[in-house]
């Protein structure tokens, strides 16, 4: 699949996702569903490619195909 998650955008989604994720024991009740945008957010960090960017045609990649 073509790549369109950049190295700053790669970095910050897998931080943010990390942190989110890393945040579930420490949260309760209705918060606890940060979770799953934390889980999206580290998955689409670690394959570089973000399904929300596809129908725009947004690359942070810098490679312009």
């Amino acid at each position: 699949m073509l790549q369109n998650v950049g190295s700053s955008d790669r970095a910050l989604r897998i931080l943010a996702g990390l942190v989110l994720l890393a945040s579930v024991p420490f949260v309760h009740g209705a918060w606890r569903w940060l979770a799953l945008p934390g889980a999206v957010l580290l998955v689409t960090g670690l394959a570089r490619v973000c399904p929300a960017y596809l129908p725009f045609g947004i690359r942070t990649t810098g490679k312009s195909r």
